[in-house]
């Protein structure tokens, strides 16, 4: 799982700025995410900002100053229009599309701080080729991929109960029912995973569909009390095995110690809510992971999959060097 943070983004944005011609008169942010990219970049340049909206009414995001007609940007002769990545490359060229429907008095050039493989195609300057799957701090909990992933509650969806709360009686049923949520979902996710009990599912499933959460599967600890849980001790293990056994993407985790230690019996992905972290397995893990996946494809499909494999190949080999190309005739 390829992740890159904000931190991440704003040391791209800033190499991209060194990169970037230095006439630049005007950064117009794609929203909704290409606003941040934007608005780091035309911090790093020190220009004005827009967005697509502004661009074609002629006013400035940074002031609200609108120009009049006659001089709508006079003092711009190149603007760059900017998205925080560019995958499928679909909504750059709507983005063309509709500014290519204007007569504007000055040059206007597309860029993306990450990329596909294939994204080149569609700008004329980026930052960092990021392959897929790939996933960004800033639309984690917002991406449709959530439908593959497995996602704790406690300590990601809400906070985690206190001590006081969390005695497996009146205080944690109270608690499951009235705490507020920290960070809500906007895609629907694969698997809830959460070390709360069975007994607490009725009292869950409530919580979750007022507050307008969609899933496919509640994954809740089959235990008759705290005092059971607490004894095994076995969290990470319960959850990783939940991880393996769904065959998900990616598992959001509350807790550092407990994403490490699923990370490591999985061989898998997993991203650490507290610490804004990708906790990633070792190379050899990943390596023998993506070996036996491959075996299983092979036995299942022994004619099919040798041949997609082999146009899969060609087809990186040669975005590969078409990325290549482009960037040695930049230079």
């Amino acid at each position: 799982m390829n992740y890159r943070s904000i931190a991440e983004l704003n040391s791209e944005v800033r190499q991209l700025a060194h990169d970037l011609p230095s006439d630049i008169d005007l950064v117009v942010g794609i929203p909704r995410s290409g606003l941040l990219a934007a608005n780091l970049l035309c911090l790093n340049l020190n220009v004005p900002m827009t967005d697509v909206d502004g661009l074609c009414e002629g006013r400035l995001l940074a002031t609200g100053y609108r120009y009049d007609e006659t001089s709508t940007f006079s003092d711009v002769d190149r603007v760059l229009v900017i998205d925080d990545s560019v995958d499928s490359g679909r909504e750059m060229t709507n983005t063309r599309r509709r500014l290519d429907e204007h007569d504007f008095p000055f040059d206007v050039e597309y860029a993306a701080v990450y990329i596909s493989a294939e994204g080149y195609q569609y700008v004329d300057h980026w930052g960092e080729v990021v392959g897929k799957p790939r996933v960004f701090e800033w639309n984690l909990m917002h991406h449709p991929m959530l439908k593959n992933c497995c996602v704790d509650i406690d300590g990601v969806l809400c906070r985690d109960p206190t001590r006081r709360e969390n005695d497996d009686g009146e205080n944690y049923r109270e608690f499951v029912t009235t705490v507020e949520p920290k960070i809500l979902p906007t895609e629907r996710v694969g698997w809830l995973v959460t070390c709360r009990l069975e007994k607490y599912r009725d009292l869950t499933e409530e919580w979750l569909d007022a507050h307008g959460v969609e899933y496919d599967n509640l994954v809740m600890m089959d235990l008759p009390s705290k005092e059971v849980r607490r004894a095994r001790g076995n969290h990470a293990e319960y959850k990783a095995n939940v991880y393996k056994s769904t065959g998900a993407n990616l598992f959001i985790e509350s807790s550092h110690n407990q994403a490490v230690q699923i990370s490591e019996r999985t061989g898998k992905p997993v991203y650490c809510y507290y610490s804004n972290e990708m906790v990633q397995p070792d190379a050899l893990a990943r390596t023998y992971d993506r070996g036996n996946e491959y075996l299983s494809r092979l036995v299942d499909n022994p004619i099919s999959f040798p041949l997609r494999a082999s146009r899969y190949l060609l087809t990186r080999g040669q975005h590969r060097m078409n990325l290549l190309t482009r960037r040695y005739r930049d230079d």
